[in-house]
């Protein structure tokens, strides 16, 4: 049995990881694919503090796993497929067998959203991406749009406009809601043309992404461009299906903590993008995943005297 088992390996797991290696505890970390989450697919970060220039998402996540490994955290490339955190001893099941921990750290992150359009599903990896760093290399010298308009379209936008011959921004409202330097430096680009008040309605194409269908939300006229390339970036959702029906969480499905990252359940704790919070940046994952491990250990010691008594 460990002491501490951590579901994830974004910024916040990584931090608690850190933390519950360096204060003695038994911790193995679970990833699915790679660590650094979705701070990993973004190709700067210019508001993480201590790196006056900014930093890569990749890099940064990368850092991150070396410093906590360094410390003695496991991390072992397996999905999880179920969790039972109920009884005392909390079980974490994968391919490979089931773990028994004391405690549970949940930092499982959130995914982007998607439009729901038909055929979306079918067009992935055809030209329809929900990551621009992952994929904007493909598009070099081709004319691609980006739907959304916050902080990541905006971020996309303008890594794009370093590979294609132009960039469409489609935005449902009439102002952006990024932030202000990002919006103008997208308004600066020669190569990004913003629509204003479009919603996508179709993506066209026979088995590659070929354009795509817009409405225009006050005159409800249609336009289509013409597209090699399509990239979603409307928001994120919880990934939190793994403790639906066991934790408490909130209308959109985030984990319910207090200020100390403690659920409902005894011993179990969430930090990063899958809890509820007012939000959702590197800085306040990785400050929720050391609150949480620090809750973690505290809890430990309580289990340790009550053993001893």
């Amino acid at each position: 049995m460990i002491d501490i088992a951590i579901i994830g390996g974004g910024p916040a797991g990584l931090a608690a990881g850190l933390y519950a290696a360096r204060g003695g505890a038994s911790t193995v970390l679970f990833e699915e694919v790679f660590v650094g989450g979705q701070a990993a697919k973004t190709p700067r970060i210019d508001n993480y503090p201590g790196f006056t220039d900014g930093i890569e998402g990749s890099e940064l996540g990368i850092r991150m796993h070396d410093q906590a490994v360094r410390f003695g955290l496991d991390i072992r490339y397996e999905p999880v497929d179920g969790l039972d955190l109920a009884y005392p001893t909390k079980s974490v099941q994968t391919a490979h067998g089931c773990v028994l921990s004391k405690t549970v750290i949940l930092s499982m992150g959130a995914s982007p959203k998607k439009l729901n359009l038909k055929n979306e599903d079918s067009f992935v990896g055809a030209g329809l991406s929900y990551c621009a760093s992952c994929d904007g290399a493909f598009f070099r010298n081709k004319e691609v749009c980006v739907i959304g308009g916050g902080d990541t379209a905006l971020q996309d936008a303008l890594y794009l406009a370093r590979f294609a011959k132009k960039v469409y921004l489609i935005h449902r409202r009439n102002e952006f809601r990024g932030c202000k330097l990002l919006q103008s430096s997208v308004l600066a680009e020669n190569n990004i043309e913003v629509l204003w008040s479009h919603v996508a309605t179709e993506l066209l194409g026979e088995g590659a992404i070929e354009g795509i269908r817009l409405r225009h939300i006050e005159s409800n006229t249609i336009k289509e461009l013409v597209l090699s390339g399509v990239f979603i970036a409307v928001g994120i959702e919880p990934r939190t299906d793994l403790v639906r029906g066991q934790l408490q969480l909130s209308t959109e499905g985030y984990i319910k903590t207090d200020e100390a990252m403690r659920t409902a359940l005894a011993g179990v704790y969430a930090a990063g993008d899958a809890r509820e919070t007012p939000l959702r940046q590197v800085v306040t994952a990785v400050s929720d995943g050391a609150v949480a491990a620090t809750s973690a250990l505290e809890y430990l010691s309580t289990l340790k005297q009550a053993a001893s008594n």
